[in-house]
């Protein structure tokens, strides 16, 4: 059955989709959860399990293979609970219609399934019709997960290296695996070559002979290039990407992985000029697994193409749906200022409120060295900061989720824990360096926070959970858009706005979402060619000029595009062609300063 809803929640941080598909999934909405922390999806698990009456054994650390076993029984009571809701909401009746009424009013207006169930109930209810009906027609939204590929920590049994099965990625793959989900699993952070191969284990990821899946794959992707390579990969191993889901490299919430310089308008017109190509590439990399594995290969294999990462306006929504082919639009950002669907704790949510642009920023936080769509002054940096003024710079690391450093040990270390900044900043102390070039020293070692605590707090907080151990310190990595979104709002609300019956933006100075793109990547440019500037050597100059020239093209093809644009975006057209000629000259700026630096250097 096709997707009912035009648009998904994707994955947010640790914990504030945790549990949104029990808010959500019922009423045909995909959303995604976070595999990270199997330590908070255990006390989630205690936690559904008392207030739903279901029976609940722990899981302690002192279980083999505790870490996929968490995340298996977690998954699984989702699974039922959700269940359980949307066989309440199809059992249909005088006294329980309003449930089934929020699911209709919430679907798209060219619904196909809005119209029926205003043809059927014409004439009254006729509840035996009407069940009937609802049974054929209405689905489950799909309970999604997501691993970071790369966050593959090795695990050890006192002092012993566990095989590479029991490391975090692949346990979580495991535990997703094993649960009776009918769902997909989002694979972000790049190629993953052990874990992509250790997937090929587990029957649910290969099709019946109807071309069915139980499991899924997705891979979160920002260019067409690792879409391929990703997908060749593991279409050697005979497994089918059934998505592609493209997101905005820097224009999005959460870790920032920035292109060279490629926008997110072009690298979707490259998807959808080589789709069909890329289907038929991977098509028969996998049919020729398949005769090797001796599996019969079904002819109905498809891909979407789904992309997410800075929409905010209906418009933007039906002109990249329209304009590229697009199968489903991620709406992140907005939905953490709705509590019917994402878990955040009520002064995290009015700081959101309040946030304007110059609170939101790419932060350099995260340790896995990877730039983080950051709120300033969270209370979690705030933590931080007082540990570096009582000269105790780092966090214990509770979690260890990101030990991922072996600059000093085997084991490796957490680059945002105390110990490492120890061992750092004592280096450091070594070089007998100036005042100032200490200084920065030191504050590149320190300015990381450990947010695989910090972005289950939230959650915590939200459902009056014990954080005496880890503190109350909250991470919260909404993406630019967030600017422009200033009040508390219902499932009914952002709905209505995605799907253009009311807007939930007051402000009128919001930018287009390519324009917004556009600015974010010429400022990570900038900050790029300023660290550039004490000493650039030729593959500096080469990756300063590449990144230039991309932006240079993205423009072109905006240019373009609004040019010849007739049914969209007519009341911004002029503003954003003005947009664009300002950007190229900022961009001739800055290559002749790359060109001169060179030749200085």
């Amino acid at each position: 059955m096709k997707k009912l809803h035009a648009f998904h929640i994707p994955v947010m941080g640790i914990g504030f989709t945790i549990d949104t598909p029990l808010k959500v999934a019922q009423y045909g909405i995909d959303s995604v959860i976070s595999l990270v922390d199997d330590i908070l999806l255990e006390k989630l698990r205690k936690m559904y399990s008392d207030t739903f009456e279901v029976p609940y054994q722990e899981i302690t650390d002192k279980i083999d293979d505790f870490r996929a076993k968490r995340i298996t029984s977690y998954l699984d009571l989702i699974h039922d609970l959700v269940q359980k809701k949307f066989d309440a909401l199809k059992n249909v009746s005088a006294e329980k219609m309003d449930a089934l009424y929020t699911y209709i009013n919430m679907l798209p207006e060219n619904s196909p399934i809005k119209d029926d169930f205003k043809r059927i109930t014409l004439g009254g209810h006729n509840f035996t019709e009407i069940k009937n009906w609802v049974n054929k027609n209405l689905k489950l939204g799909s309970i999604d997960v997501n691993i970071m590929t790369k966050v593959d920590k090795d695990n050890y049994l006192k002092d012993e290296k566990l095989p590479v099965e029991y490391n975090d990625a692949h346990a979580a793959l495991r535990g997703f695996a094993n649960s009776k989900l009918n769902s997909s699993v989002v694979l972000s952070a790049g190629l993953n070559p052990r874990l992509y191969s250790y997937m090929a284990q587990f029957e649910d990821f290969y099709p019946n002979e109807n071309g069915a899946f139980k499991k899924k794959i997705i891979l979160k992707v920002s260019d067409y290039r690792s879409a391929l390579i990703q997908g060749k990969f593991l279409a050697k191993k005979g497994l089918w990407v059934s998505e592609f889901r493209i997101e905005s490299g820097l224009n999005c919430g959460g870790h920032a992985f920035a292109t060279d310089g490629y926008l997110l308008g072009p690298v979707l017109a490259e998807f959808k000029e080589k789709r069909e190509e890329l289907k038929i590439v991977l098509q028969e990399l996998v049919q020729q697994e398949f005769l090797n594995q001796n599996r019969a290969f079904p002819e109905n294999l498809s891909i979407k193409i789904s992309a997410q990462g800075g929409v905010g306006t209906h418009e933007e929504h039906e002109f990249l749906v329209n304009e590229y082919n697009l199968d489903s639009i991620g709406w992140g950002t907005p939905f953490l200022l709705v509590p019917e669907a994402t878990t955040v704790d009520e002064k995290t949510l009015n700081r959101l409120v309040d946030a304007k642009e110059e609170d939101l920023y790419l932060s350099n936080i995260s340790p896995l060295g990877v730039p983080f769509n950051n709120l300033r002054n969270n209370t979690k940096d705030a933590e931080r900061d007082v540990l570096i003024n009582k000269g105790r710079p780092g966090s214990s690391c509770p979690k260890k989720f990101v030990e991922l450093n072996k600059e000093f040990k085997d084991k490796g270390i957490c680059i945002a824990s105390r110990e490492y900044q120890y061992l750092k900043i004592k280096e450091l102390d070594a070089k007998n360096l100036t005042l100032e070039d200490y200084q920065t020293g030191f504050n590149q070692i320190t300015e990381k926070s450990c947010v695989c605590v910090g972005l289950g707090t939230s959650a915590m907080l939200a459902y009056n959970l014990d954080t005496k151990s880890l503190g109350d310190g909250v991470s919260i990595c909404p993406g630019p858009n967030m600017a422009y979104y200033s009040k508390i709002m219902s499932l009914k609300n952002i709905t209505d706005h995605i799907y253009g019956r009311d807007s939930m933006i007051t402000r009128t100075d919001r930018p287009n979402i390519f324009i917004k793109e556009l600015y974010i990547y010429i400022d990570y440019l900038k900050n790029k060619l300023e660290s550039s500037k004490v000493s650039m050597n030729k593959k500096d100059e080469k990756y300063l000029l590449t990144f230039t020239n991309n932006l240079n093209e993205g423009i072109l093809y905006y240019r373009r595009l609004f040019q010849d644009a007739k049914n969209a975006f007519q009341d911004v057209k002029d503003i954003v062609l003005k947009e664009l000629d300002k950007s190229e000259r900022i961009l001739c700026t800055i290559n002749l300063e790359i060109q001169n630096m060179a030749v200085l250097n």
